[in-house]
């Protein structure tokens, strides 16, 4: 194990992101951490030689680019990039407010892009890196009533980090797109979660659905953070990570049910959807 490598975990604080950043500092890693809030993550960590805590606003390129060259001219690289930092969004597409909507775009998928725009120079010069972007199993499958959006900003994740594992390919580097089930972290709780301004009474799925998110999945969930972080680190280690790691048992179910179907609908239409080309 090389534990000389340097990572940059963002959303930090707490979550996947603090577990991972505890346990990557007691193997012996250089840690950078990032958070709104830097006490957050002093107060949950602590402070050490190996550790570097920063305050970032993710939809700021200068305050990104910032803690990018403070990272480098502490430990003098970066190795890893986990972009973990995002939020839930509740609510069915009509129920969202435009603003509800690109707010969560903003954070979940334009936060991590401007992790990887500001890194990507140190990662090119160095000819090597690995990038993990933490997705969802709801990047892959969709049909979650009243998480539409949520579902939305996991899938446009996955579709640029596939763009990205192409681009970069060529440089030594790879792009891993993570797809977590249900962990037991604090995603479900209220300061995790935003639920829609103006609920409409008439999703009846949809309310179902947050409800036993909030009242019967949360605290509940079979996932251990402990171990998905384990197996973060063995996967960055391994020096080939893929480019899509499902994480947990539930997320691998939801997946093959998905490509089964998907499978089936492919297979029931391909007499007719294959009629489309000019006649010669």
């Amino acid at each position: 194990m090389n534990n000389e490598k340097v990572w940059l975990v963002t959303g930090a604080s707490k979550g996947l992101g603090l577990v991972l950043v505890q346990k990557l500092l007691n193997k012996g890693y250089k840690v950078a951490a990032t958070s709104r809030n830097k006490e957050a993550l002093l107060s949950a960590v602590g402070e050490g030689n190996n550790f570097l805590p920063l305050q970032v606003d993710l939809l700021s390129e200068q305050s990104v680019l910032s803690a990018i060259k403070n990272i480098i001219q502490k430990f003098g690289k970066i190795d890893v990039i986990v972009n973990n930092a995002g939020y839930g969004q509740i609510g069915t597409l009509e129920e969202l407010t435009d603003r509800e909507a690109r707010q969560n775009f903003e954070v979940n998928v334009f936060g991590c892009l401007n992790v990887i725009r500001n890194a990507m120079p140190h990662l090119r010069a160095n000819k090597g890196g690995s990038i993990f972007n933490i997705s969802s199993i709801a990047g892959f499958i969709g049909t979650f009533p009243g998480w539409g959006i949520y579902c939305a900003t996991k899938y446009a994740v996955v579709g640029f980090t596939e763009a990205l594992a192409a681009e970069v390919k060529s440089f030594g580097i790879s792009a891993t797109i993570v797809y977590p089930g249900y962990f037991r972290t604090n995603f479900l709780q209220e300061d995790s979660l935003s639920r829609p301004k103006k609920p409409i009474s008439d999703y009846t799925e949809a309310r179902e659905l947050e409800l036993k998110h909030i009242n019967e999945i949360q605290g509940n969930q079979l996932g251990d953070p402990e171990k998905a972080a384990t197996v973060l680190i063995e996967v960055a280690e391994n020096g080939n990570p893929p480019q899509h790691l499902f994480l947990g048992q539930d997320s691998y179910d939801m997946a093959h049910a998905k490509l089964e179907q998907v499978q089936k609908d492919m297979t029931a239409y391909r007499a007719l959807a294959t009629t489309t080309a000019y006649d010669r």
